[in-house]
């Protein structure tokens, strides 16, 4: 049996889930179908993957089994008041937004709805994503493994506390833009010493991937990682310390601080 899956919202994280899934259900478990209100952007993927068009989000919804929620957040309120005469019981909602916990859908949409909270991030687009999710005590064990298989194709996928899905959005959801930071500043340095930028994108971008497969592959504690670079009176510990010079610690965590901070403001609002 094939899942009927529809997509509203296919931006970004929408488009770069659907792209995934279309890119790796090779036994075509799952059915994909989108909507979304930017038609041109619509358009292009429906083109991109063969992927059925719906005239609207309460079409998608009367035509799906399970419904991802991809739209930002200050948009939910709308787009759930306009499916919720759609939202029949078996379907199940699986939203990507930030900071909204599964109570405020079954709030709209009813207490007997299933509902999944999840937070992806961007590497899903090339099968490298991390996604946390959270089950609505609605969603039968069966039904976790098929979203869990759906998400799948994606990257990780690891169950989490929903109390926990707020603060998990600095460390996974929203790290891609530090990490791009951190490559483009490694270039950047490259070119002032006369390397291309083309190949000082492709270099940097490799020792990141390398160094984050170092701490998933060995289970090495990053800071004994981090020792095993660092020669007595080398290169990489006057790097090192420079980079404590300037914060580059705190600056991290700084920032994902703030990042947190906005995530349960958007919760609260709502």
């Amino acid at each position: 049996m094939a899942y009927r899956v529809g997509f509203i919202g296919v931006g970004n994280m929408g488009g770069a889930l659907v792209r995934s899934i279309a890119g790796n259900d090779t036994k075509n478990e799952f059915l994909l179908s989108a909507f979304d209100i930017n038609t041109p952007l619509l358009n292009k993927l429906v083109s991109d993957l063969g992927i059925k068009e719906e005239p609207d989000a309460k079409s998608l919804v009367s035509n799906s089994d399970i419904i991802v929620l991809a739209v930002k957040p200050q948009y939910c309120d709308q787009v759930l008041e306009e499916i919720k005469p759609a939202f029949q019981p078996g379907k199940i909602l699986v939203s990507i937004a930030v900071g909204l916990p599964i109570k405020y859908y079954k709030n709209i949409i009813g207490d007997r709805a299933k509902v999944v909270r999840t937070m992806p991030n961007t590497p899903a687009l090339v099968g490298a994503g991390m996604t946390l999710v959270s089950w609505d005590d609605q969603v039968s064990g069966e039904e976790k493994k098929v979203i869990m298989k759906l998400l799948g194709f994606s990257g990780k996928v690891e169950e989490l506390d929903e109390s926990l899905m707020t603060e998990v959005t600095a460390l996974t959801g929203s790290s891609p833009a530090y990490v791009f930071i951190l490559i483009e500043a490694m270039a950047d340095a490259a070119v002032r010493s006369g390397i291309q930028r083309s190949q000082a994108y492709r270099l940097a971008a490799q020792a990141v991937l390398g160094s984050a497969k170092m701490v998933l592959d060995t289970g090495k504690h990053p800071g004994e990682l981090k020792d095993m670079v660092c020669s007595p009176a080398g290169t990489t510990i006057e790097a090192v310390a420079a980079l404590e010079r300037e914060g580059f610690r705190n600056a991290v965590m700084k920032a994902m601080e703030e990042c947190t901070r906005r995530a349960r403001e958007i919760g609260k609002k709502n």
